[in-house]
């Protein structure tokens, strides 16, 4: 007769044995699921409740709770760009085409993009939708607080969203406020139903869309960091876009669904108003709800589409084996390939995997950069002398398969050659990185780099 401990230990087995086969059959890689079987079969003490939290790759009931919304007429799309045929990949997975006539802002980091944001805010005279993945009870927090309580009480319907995990740390009593001030609020919770023990999946999008007349996208949350306020990351790098066009009718769908899938219920969204741009704008959309590596991909098909340069800058730089060859080949093409990565940290783990992945990046013929003044957070891409992409999706693993993220592509050679200028003179505040770096690093340093890149799949 087994003792109890020893009946225990069986029965951790079997349910690690069990585990083991979900695991070989969802698993997105060979080798995910190859290190999930070892550990579930051989240390299931270790494994089994790890797995549990972190072992799903998709974010399940998201798309089925949206199949019976309301279809609404798209507006027109206005005349696009020929330019915008190069990138017919990315619309034909998105399902959604590129969209003309947008005027565009480039706001460059936290002062210049708050003021813009908290300046269209104060003129809404109908709807506010605002979502961002962090937000702060701070100085910039409660100046949002301030502004969307006031909206509220001049009669604006604001509807406001934040990630429950990013925004951990914001205290009860800041979301009582609003909701008493008649600001409907929520986090977006990604613990419901299959998806209730995961711990993995973020929603990492930031819109502000005022009105149907203007809306926000970029990297910037809010919070004093953003605002370059806090040592030792500031002065902090970061970019946002301004808007105004017919593809505010995607961002509004798309804070629509999110803020649909926790509440039930659908905001006010107002049709887009008309506007006599030049841009063309495709808003990209990706998540781990998606039937496919929607960000991934994106990045991939607009490395392919370059012929002449490929500027990217990125805060973590943990690229997937078909984004680091689409750079490679990018670079044998004759493509001027840059990009722009950090000097310092604000994740120990991701930066050392970082550091490894600029070194095969380098020995490949990419060109990598380190921005020296404070920390970089910007997630900018310029294709040629006609394309750029700002948005919150960050080159890594989770951006690329755990996040909810969201982009907007633009061709335009004005608004391309102001990302230039501006990521010309970000490469002037930076070091190129060689390969010292890492050959130069202690030996101790060096494995922890690669200890560090066991860990991609969910940095």
């Amino acid at each position: 007769m087994l003792s109890p401990l020893a009946q225990f230990a069986l029965l951790l087995h079997l349910l690690g044995l069990l585990t083991a086969m979900h695991a070989v059959v969802h698993t997105r890689t060979p080798q995910g699921a190859l290190a999930w079987t070892l550990g579930l079969v051989l240390l299931p003490y270790f494994t089994l409740v790890p797995y549990l939290y972190l072992g799903s790759s998709r974010f399940h009931g998201y798309l089925r709770s949206y199949s019976a919304r309301p279809v609404r007429p798209a507006p027109a799309a206005g005349e696009t760009n020929p330019v915008c045929q190069r990138y017919a990949a990315i619309t034909a997975m998105l399902g959604r085409d590129f969209r003309g006539q947008h005027r565009l802002r480039l706001l460059i980091d936290g002062p210049a993009a708050f003021d813009a944001m908290f300046e269209a805010i104060a003129g809404a005279q109908h709807s506010l939708l605002v979502q961002f993945f962090v937000i702060h009870d701070d100085a910039l927090g409660r100046r949002l607080q301030q502004a969307l309580l006031q909206r509220a009480a001049a009669g604006v319907t604001v509807c406001v969203l934040y990630d429950g995990i990013g925004s951990h740390d914001l205290p009860p009593q800041y979301v009582n406020t609003l909701r008493a001030g008649g600001v409907a609020i929520h986090p977006f919770a990604t613990h419901r139903w299959r998806n209730r023990l995961q711990l993995n999946f973020r929603n990492h999008r930031k819109i502000v869309v005022v009105d149907g007349s203007c809306a926000f996208v970029g990297g910037l949350n809010v919070g004093d960091e953003y605002m370059g306020l806090k040592l030792p990351l500031a002065p902090w790098r970061d970019t946002q876009l301004e808007l105004r066009g017919p593809a505010l009718a995607d961002l509004q769908q798309l804070f629509a669904d999110d803020w649909q899938w926790i509440t039930g219920r659908q905001p006010p969204l107002p049709p887009p108003a008309a506007c006599a741009g030049d841009a063309s704008v495709l808003v990209v959309a990706s998540g781990p709800a998606d039937p496919r590596e929607t960000a991934s991909l994106f990045f991939t098909a607009a490395i392919h589409a370059a012929r002449e340069r490929l500027w990217l800058s990125t805060p973590y730089f943990v690229p997937d084996p078909s984004v680091l060859a689409a750079l490679q080949l990018a670079v044998l093409r004759g493509v001027d390939v840059r990009v722009l990565i950090p000097s310092r940290p604000d994740h120990r783990t991701v930066f050392l995997a970082s550091t490894l992945h600029a070194h095969h990046a380098l020995r490949a013929g990419i060109r990598m950069f380190r921005y020296q003044p404070g920390f970089l957070h910007q997630k900018a891409l310029l294709i040629d002398h006609d394309s750029a992409a700002i948005g919150s999706m960050n080159l890594d693993s989770r951006s690329f398969r755990l996040n909810f993220e969201v982009d907007a592509l633009v061709v335009d050679r004005a608004f391309a050659a102001e990302v230039a200028a501006m990521l010309e003179t970000d490469f002037s505040h930076s070091l190129a990185v060689d390969e010292r770096e890492y050959l130069g690093a202690p030996y101790l340093r060096r494995v922890a780099m690669h200890v560090a890149r066991l860990f991609d799949p969910l940095l």
